[in-house]
């Protein structure tokens, strides 16, 4: 069966877009337009999400506490022949490795994989939420067990609503280096947790070594990056890199760059393969990501038509 294609939605509602957020609704619009098969959804505001961290629901742009309210929008997508590849779970807020008490962050996304479960999405990404930087704060081993703990307790939540979880490695985040990837992966150990392999995370981490912390961990391609990460991916984006980060506040790197097709350096014609080999997905969906991107409302139709050809070649 040949690869479905979505698009991660928080392309178009954070960064550049923070101040005018594309509607949830005329995103979709857009997709089925250009023959998307579905959208990747950001779960916080103003798109779909499972309702507020803090308080409140009422003042909480976007938000779905109610199964009636995710039956709705689970017809809407299923009208417009849209379907749901999974989302990106509303964690940032909460604290994981700089606390000995995860409580909070386990809340949390129990709440986002009911709402998955709800909508019929299939898995839940999580990342490790601190930048590199707070193992200066807080020792490696701790650090370590504080994020395998916590997730082996996710991956039990999620299996019990048959969701897979996926694990997103990216410069801006502790345990960037590869055989950080391997440690948490084999301390978390269970079946429904996978690594989420993003080709321009996979350019910056596995073969830039951006934002390592210490000595350097880094191939000469991606292709021996992805022979390492063999059987471990259950998810994947797919997007180009220019090698260069996305820049934070203070115009400091902060995570990969993201650019549309084209305006990187990737030879897909070689990644591709690779990845296919090294994936065992749970799902038939290829995802694209424009995060951070200035201008990805616009690059998103000929991103679309890359893809395509990319399902064509490799995606079968």
């Amino acid at each position: 069966m040949s690869k479905r294609i979505s698009i991660g939605s928080w392309a178009y509602t954070i960064g550049p877009y923070a101040s005018h957020p594309v509607p949830f609704d005329t995103v979709c619009d857009r997709l089925k337009e250009l023959g998307f098969d579905g959208v990747e959804l950001g779960a916080f505001p103003p798109h779909p999400n499972p309702g507020n961290p803090n308080g409140p629901d009422s003042e909480w742009p976007g938000a779905m506490p109610e199964k009636s309210q995710r039956a709705e929008l689970k017809a809407k997508l299923a009208a417009k022949g849209l379907g749901l590849s999974g989302i990106a779970a509303n964690l940032w807020g909460e604290k994981l490795i700089n606390t000995d008490d995860q409580t909070k962050y386990i809340s949390e996304f129990k709440k986002n994989a009911e709402f998955a479960a709800d909508l019929g999405i299939p898995g839940v990404r999580v990342d490790s939420v601190q930048p590199p930087t707070i193992l200066r704060d807080v020792d490696y081993a701790t650090a370590l067990q504080r994020v395998v703990s916590t997730w082996k307790t996710c991956a039990e939540i999620a299996a019990d609503h048959g969701l897979n979880v996926s694990w997103e490695f990216e410069p801006g985040f502790a345990f960037n280096k590869p055989t950080d990837i391997l440690r948490v992966h084999d301390g978390v150990n269970k079946p429904n947790f996978g690594l989420m392999y993003d080709t321009c995370h996979g350019q910056m981490v596995g073969v830039q070594g951006i934002r390592q912390e210490g000595e350097k961990e880094v191939f000469p391609t991606q292709i021996e990056f992805l022979k390492m990460l063999d059987g471990r991916i259950n998810h994947i984006h797919v997007i180009d890199s220019d090698n260069t980060c996305h820049k934070d506040a203070n115009g400091d790197d902060e995570t990969s760059a993201h650019p549309p097709f084209g305006l990187g350096l990737l030879d897909f014609d070689v990644v591709m393969p690779a990845l296919v080999q090294a994936a065992r997905l749970p799902h038939d969906w290829w995802t694209i990501d424009l995060c951070f991107w200035p201008d990805a409302w616009v690059a998103t139709e000929s991103c679309k038509k890359r893809v395509d050809e990319l399902v064509a070649r490799y995606g079968a």
